[in-house]
Parts: C-alpha cells; structure tokens; sequence
C-alpha cells in the first residue's frame, strides 16, 4: 500500500513538471512570421551538403592544410605538409578530399602540382572561423557542450 500512494505522489508531481522543450499549446496556431521564415530557410538537401562541407573542416589536418593555403597562396603538397607537421601522404590524402568537394583547386607546373584555396567563399569561412575562435579565447567564453 505504501508503495502504491508513493508511486501516485511520483506520478502527480511529474504532471506538474513543465517541459521546457515543447511549445505551449497557443503554437499550434498559424503564424504569419513563420510561414514568410521558411520561405527564406534553406531546405534539407541545402543543409545535408552544408554538413558534409562543415564535416570536411572538422578535421585538424585539413583545417591546418587550408589555413597554410589562406596565408601562403599557392603551396605544394611538400610545403603543405611541412607547415601543417603531418607527413606527405596525410596531405594528399587531405587534398584529395578537399578537391573533391571543390574546397582548393589545382595548378599545374610541370611535374609539380600547387595547391589554392578555391574562391573567396573559402577564405572568408576561413577567416569568420578563425574571428570567432579568436573572439570566444578573449572573452573567455570557450567551447561549451551542453
């Protein structure tokens, strides 16, 4: 008997726990702001290639190699793997992602393939990344994971 008026205690005391992550009932309505929102939103295969592009900058190695091509230019892949401190093969394999996803492009000089960023997109996420790094180290905001 003790166990069933606790367990009708426990029971009545979640009902009045409110779920912060589910709307009110008043969302259910039709709302002019929204509806003119997801005509300006980006669709999903919009997103799933922003991911994947998101995921291809996710790695060190290929963060290092593109930020040496921000700063440096044009480099070869010997150049590119002494600053990024990986040995050569790491790098193409790097690039060959990176090519693959349009993210650098390639110039050929005879037998010597150098190495560029692709266009100014690519630099300036480069960059807006590298602020917000920046940014978050002098406020002292950090990474966060909740």
């Amino acid at each position: 008997m003790a166990g069933m008026a606790a367990a009708r205690k426990t029971s009545t005391r979640r009902s009045t726990v409110v779920d912060l992550d589910v709307c009110p009932a008043h969302c259910d309505e039709p709302a002019a702001p929204v509806e003119a929102l997801l005509e300006r939103v980006a669709g999903r295969e919009a997103h799933v290639e922003t991911a994947e592009l998101f995921r291809l900058l996710g790695d060190p190695t290929r963060l290092a190699i593109l930020h040496a091509l921000l700063e440096g230019g044009e480099l070869c892949v010997c150049d590119l793997a002494r600053v990024a401190g990986v040995a050569e093969n790491v790098v193409s394999q790097a690039l060959r992602l990176l090519r693959a996803a349009d993210v650098v492009r390639t110039r050929r000089d005879g037998r010597r393939i150098h190495y560029r960023l692709a266009d100014a997109h690519v630099r300036m996420l480069l960059d807006l990344s590298a602020d917000h790094v920046r940014h978050q180290s002098a406020t002292g905001e950090g990474r966060r994971v909740s």
